[in-house]
């Protein structure tokens, strides 16, 4: 098994204190949990893309241009680019001359993204978000593969014999599709044999585990041998301690400050405890051989090679968040990635184009 790191850029007051860091300082903290992420030996670092409150991560290449300057060898990954919002030449062009300044490092989950103001923001509605998604990863897609792209649609004008620059490093470069609920992203990455990346995040595994069995089912639909189908999963939270007592007390207070943050703004959460989120959810609250034994189980369900893990703090001191993560790499990774066999990442020294349209 593979792990990353991500962050949405969630800028909100502390959950138990009510602190908010200064925009600038919070911006600063995703870019040092990023070299402490390489540091520590995760295989990637995920920045998000979402265009209002609570979040500032309107500008994913920005970040992790960022990034890619003060690491080398970490993955680098969007999570998700929106590209229903988005033109998808000048996505193009964003990620294609991230991808050289990374040295290849570069890797895409797509979705049609979240939020009814960001949707506002940029004119899409719900009657065509789905298709813009649709539409906007075609052309992306023949962007990466193609010198000179002739191709019409309805939502951005016509190209005729165009050329973008600069060409990528990764020709092509690998495209998740980001899940939350919807067979449409499910479709969509079944039809070009692209992997996908469940959110596995709000609901118990369940809501999860069908959409992963029917992109397995679409999958072999449209052709694609089913050993070549790749899922990845997100995890709700991350505290891993010596025992589950002090992983479950150090973590009660910041989950039960959320619990009020739901009641005040009159949602009913899923999980209404801690005992619960732990038993039920994907959040990896306990001891080292707990989080190894949850994530067994949910590998039984979803046969993902890749998870995700909150590269923030959360609401736990510095300290707690940084030894949380040594330990999970010393001694929940080892054992997971021994156990869980997966295929490596990509690597640009050796991109060539038949392999790459395997994976992609």
């Amino acid at each position: 098994m593979r792990f990353l790191a991500i962050t949405l850029i969630v800028h909100g007051p502390h959950p138990v204190t009510g602190e908010l860091k200064p925009t600038n300082a919070r911006l600063r903290e995703v870019v040092d949990n990023a070299v402490l992420a390489e540091e520590l030996g995760f295989d990637g670092f995920g920045v998000g893309e979402r265009h209002e409150r609570p979040f500032i991560s309107s500008s994913p290449p920005v970040v992790l241009s960022h990034i890619a300057a003060r690491t080398s060898r970490i993955r680098l990954f969007t999570a998700v680019t929106t590209l229903s919002l988005l033109d998808p030449v000048r996505a193009f062009e964003d990620y294609s001359t991230l991808d050289h300044l990374s040295d290849g490092r570069l890797e895409l989950i797509i979705g049609k993204g979240n939020g009814a103001a960001q949707a506002k923001l940029f004119h899409v509605t719900p009657e065509d978000q789905w298709e813009r998604n649709r539409e906007g990863y075609e052309l992306f897609r023949r962007l990466w593969r193609e010198d000179k792209v002739t191709w019409s649609g309805t939502f951005r004008p016509p190209l005729e014999e165009a050329e973008t620059w600069p060409r990528p490093l990764q020709r092509p470069i690998r495209v998740w599709h980001g899940s939350a609920t919807s067979k449409e992203s499910v479709e969509l990455a079944a039809l070009y044999g692209d992997p996908l990346f469940s959110a596995n995040v709000t609901n118990p595994v369940e809501p999860y585990a069908e959409l992963v069995r029917h992109y397995r089912e679409r999958w072999e639909f449209h052709g694609h041998d089913p050993a070549d189908a790749l899922v990845g999963a997100g995890s709700a939270g991350l505290y891993v301690a010596k025992n589950s007592q002090e992983a479950v007390e150090t973590y009660r207070p910041i989950f039960d400050a959320r619990l009020a943050l739901f009641e005040k703004a009159g949602v009913d959460p899923v999980f209404h405890t801690i005992e619960d989120a732990v038993e039920r959810s994907s959040i990896l609250v306990g001891s080292p051989q707990q989080i190894i034994d949850k994530v067994h189980r949910y590998h039984e369900r979803l046969g993902h090679e890749v998870m995700h893990l909150s590269a923030d703090a959360d609401g736990l001191t510095d300290e707690q968040h940084r030894a949380s993560l040594e330990l999970f790499q010393s001694d929940v990774a080892p054992v997971l990635r021994r156990e869980i066999p997966s295929r490596p990442f990509p690597g640009h020294e050796n991109q060539h184009e038949s392999r790459h349209e395997r994976q992609s």
